[in-house]
């Protein structure tokens, strides 16, 4: 089987087509991890993405379905420069080409992902087909469909992969956290259910009332694919919430969600963070954490209102990577705490939350959350 991906630019990439006979169109992405291809793929984040990954052997370990971070994958396509067809590891189920076949994405590897990245990089994501085949192709054709591709910013992502209905877990917990599904990692479920609290997971467009009804004594607010401006419901919710004074905790896109309801701005990067070695300055400290990232969307600090206030900054390229609230409950991080995978700097964050839900102040506690005392 054949494949080729073509840029909205026109430019053709042809290759050895992998995983199923389908066409995929979307937005192209780079992700720089060197590991955790299965937890990339399965990230909801990448809904509407074709994900190019820039290491460049691909399915060496297989496939597990115990670090999958969704239920099935979620990207769209998948671009890679070698497919290892003969997978070493002990948890390995299936191999990486039978799998994504299994599920409908088609796949291209025999691309050079280091010229394809150096070109995203230098021009910013783009849009693109990516087309597996036997026989022969219309390139000309694609070429024209590839200037006509809606951007899937423009839709409500969101929409498409948060939980249907509400499910709770670990429900005998004395806590309640109410986790507003953007398109959730499993990590960021199994950290909090690992800290012993009850989590409510409800879909994104939960109304506030709603929320309120399972007394939640604080609420996550997680990652999710697309643009946060299409999430107006969820703005809308988490904005009674801040009013309420309810302890917040925003990941990824959460971190944004919570800017928007603050009454903040968020613009979109030119090529987005999508690795496991981004390092974030923690703002008042000399500290800098290893994070794992993967957004394309990022908040302007400058159009924070009066109270709020950065807590990381990229040191790439000094981007927002968290923020706080001088006095109330209220925290968001552009990372992953939860890693998965990446490194695990972060984690403790989870614990910076859960000390505030006992108080719901934020004056009883460090100033900088997981710095030492």
């Amino acid at each position: 089987m054949k494949a080729v991906l073509v840029l909205e630019d026109g430019s053709v990439w042809p290759g050895e087509g992998f995983g199923a006979f389908a066409k995929a169109s979307g937005e192209v992405v780079f992700n720089t991890g060197m590991v955790g291809y299965p937890e990339s793929i399965t990230d909801p984040s990448y809904h509407g993405q074709i994900l190019c990954q820039t290491y460049p052997l691909i399915g060496n370990y297989g496939v597990w379905s115990k670090s999958f971070e969704s239920e099935k994958p979620r990207v769209w396509g998948y671009i890679i420069s070698e497919l290892c067809d003969a997978p070493s590891h002990a948890t390995s189920e299936k191999t990486l080409d039978a799998w994504v076949k299994e599920n409908g994405i088609p796949g291209i590897s025999g691309v050079d992902t280091r010229a394809l990245t150096k070109k995203l990089r230098l021009h910013g994501v783009m849009l693109g087909i990516l087309e597996t085949y036997y026989a022969k192709i219309d390139l000309v054709a694609l070429k024209r469909e590839a200037k006509l591709i809606p951007p899937p910013d423009k839709r409500h992502l969101v929409g498409e992969v948060t939980a249907k209905r509400a499910k709770i877990y670990n429900k005998d917990a004395r806590r309640t956290v109410v986790l507003i599904d953007c398109g959730v990692k499993l990590g960021i479920l199994q950290g909090l259910l690992r800290r012993n609290v009850r989590v409510v997971r409800v879909p994104a467009d939960t109304p506030f009332e709603k929320i309120m009804g399972h007394a939640p004594s604080g609420v996550v607010v997680s990652n999710g694919p697309g643009d946060p401006k299409q999430c107006a419901a969820t703005i809308a919710s988490v904005r009674r919430l801040l009013q309420e004074k309810i302890p917040l905790f925003g990941i990824c896109l959460g971190n944004q969600i919570l800017a928007l309801a603050a009454g903040g701005d968020t613009f979109k990067l030119k090529f987005g963070h999508r690795s496991q070695n981004q390092p974030c300055l923690e703002e008042g400290t000399r500290r800098c954490r290893i994070t794992s990232q993967n957004h394309g969307f990022a908040v302007d600090p400058r159009s924070l209102p009066k109270g709020w206030h950065p807590w990381f900054t990229n040191a790439n390229d000094g981007t927002n990577e968290g923020l706080r609230h001088a006095t109330r409950p209220f925290m968001s991080v552009q990372f992953h705490p939860e890693a998965s995978p990446g490194p695990a700097d972060t984690e403790h964050l989870f614990d910076a939350f859960l000390s505030e839900l006992k108080s719901g102040d934020r004056s009883t506690i460090s100033p900088y959350p997981g710095a030492a005392r």
